[in-house]
């Protein structure tokens, strides 16, 4: 299911679950993902892909790097599969393709992320899930980046005089 991505341009980083989906976003270059929010889903499909047509939209997103739960030893769980059902719901409603990036331990590393911030549980609680897409959106950077040959570099603006 895992399509490509264009070589250029936003993309949004989705940390998927039941209740709550985190959204992060990264800049057209692709050099810095950001955490952007917390989608409270409703279980309505409907207001569900108005919430995503939305951000296509306001975000100008060319795809989106979905985190993929496996297991320790490299198994598919049965939360993947319903992953890959959203996934294919996503792609299906925004017209937009999508790849995965595995999301082991993307929650610990978001909690340890956010360790530093004095948030209140509960504001940590809202965050974190943001926190881990932008965590998935940068490993899926990061593999690319060291995907390309050495002496390819990223396109640049040029520099203003």
């Amino acid at each position: 299911m895992t399509q490509t991505l264009p070589p250029t341009g936003r993309l949004a980083g989705i940390d998927y679950g039941r209740r709550r989906i985190g959204i992060a976003i990264c800049d057209a270059e692709r050099l810095i993902a950001s955490p952007l929010l917390v989608h409270e889903t409703t279980g309505d499909r409907t207001t569900d892909a108005r919430v995503f047509s939305k951000l296509v939209e306001n975000e100008e997103l060319v795809g989106f790097v979905i985190g993929l739960p496996i297991h320790a030893d490299g198994r598919r769980s049965e939360m993947s599969a319903e992953v890959e059902r959203f996934t294919a719901w996503l792609t299906e409603t925004t017209g937009l393709p999508a790849a995965f990036q595995d999301e082991r331990y993307t929650s610990r590393e978001a909690s340890g992320l956010m360790r530093p911030a004095r948030l209140s549980r509960g504001r940590k609680k809202a965050r974190q899930d943001a926190i881990a897409a932008q965590v998935i959106l940068s490993g899926w950077l990061e593999r690319q980046d060291s995907l390309r040959p050495a002496n390819v570099s990223p396109p640049q603006e040029p520099l203003d005089d």
